[in-house]
């Protein structure tokens, strides 16, 4: 039985330092082929990855969604950055960027890019464009620091609302999802670093997403989930936006695989009916120069799937910025 045991051990052992070996080999592959540059800023005692390109004014500022890096703009910031200067970041503990304090709320994270952008040299007036959970973080910058915005492009966003008024199965969906980042998070460094996420997705026939199989970042995107709801109070009381140029793009096709699966026919109609004329629609209203544009086509992954309508909507926008109020 020592014998067995002790061979069990040992293969143990070996498929350990297999994993970490090829979690070690692959990550170090994708960071030398990433398509953008680090430049690591300080954002208040550890650094963020900013990438800016273009030059004009204003700037336009990229806020990727839930568990998205600066990765996700890929389709969109070479095409703004034609017209004027744009830049893209990793929130703290997403790809290059370091671990930031826990809790990872949106008024934390929208002060970090603050002084990020100030330490990088960026100037005001920015434009700001928000994807998804990004939505809560833009418009905490822009209540945060109003004078310096000239604008904002909602990106299919999240609305505070839709806790209480999406069906409960779509919130049942949600704990559920919260339930397993907890759990990733605790074992990252084992689900991670000996390879076995990178294993899954592989398994699965996918490709691991970029730079982001690392335990910093399921901390982080942990973080950032279980503390969605506060950022959420965070952005109503961020408040309204007066006559600031707003946008908001609404995708059509908001019922993704994973919503089909986890909903019934009755409650697919619910969700897309509140999403898309209640959530968004209060969005809009936001600004008394707010306007709402429905993306026939797209899916919630707008920046992949019609990047050129948020390229538009910035375009909009920057005529509006230079428009006398």
């Amino acid at each position: 039985m020592r014998r067995g045991l002790s061979i069990a051990a040992a293969a143990l052992c070996l498929l350990a330092i297999a994993g970490a070996t090829y979690q070690a080999l692959a990550f170090r592959a994708e960071a030398h082929s990433s398509a953008h540059p680090k430049r690591l800023v300080d954002a208040g005692g550890f650094r963020l990855n900013v990438y800016c390109t273009g030059q004009g004014s204003p700037t336009v500022l990229l806020e990727a969604g839930f568990a998205d890096s600066l990765e996700s703009w890929r389709r969109v910031q070479p095409e703004i950055a034609r017209f004027t200067r744009v830049c893209s970041y990793d929130r703290a503990g997403y790809g290059y960027s370091d671990p930031g304090p826990a809790p990872r709320t949106a008024d934390k994270i929208a002060r970090e890019l603050h002084q990020a952008l100030s330490n990088a040299g960026e100037r005001p007036p920015y434009i700001l464009a928000g994807h998804s959970f990004g939505g809560y973080l833009v418009r905490v910058f822009n209540g945060a620091y109003p004078g310096e915005v000239a604008g904002l492009v909602l990106v299919d966003a999240t609305q505070e609302d839709q806790y209480r008024l999406l069906p409960k199965a779509w919130s049942d969906l949600g704990e559920a999802t919260r339930r397993r980042a907890r759990r990733q998070s605790f074992w990252a460094p084992f689900y991670i670093g000996l390879g076995i996420a990178r294993l899954e997705f592989r398994l699965k026939g996918q490709d691991p997403p970029p730079l982001l199989l690392q335990s910093k970042y399921l901390r982080a995107r942990a973080s950032e989930l279980l503390n969605i709801q506060a950022s959420a109070e965070q952005a109503r009381a961020a408040g309204h936006m007066e006559d600031k140029p707003l946008i908001v793009l609404t995708a059509g096709q908001t019922i993704d695989a994973a919503l089909r699966a986890a909903l019934s026919a009755s409650d697919q109609k619910a969700y897309a009916g509140v999403w898309i004329n209640v959530l968004q629609m209060r969005l809009a209203n936001l600004s008394s120069r707010g306007q709402r544009i429905i993306l026939p086509s797209s899916g919630h992954d707008v920046p992949a799937e019609a990047p050129g309508a948020i390229v538009t909507a910035v375009r909009e926008l920057l005529k509006s910025a230079s428009k006398p109020r």
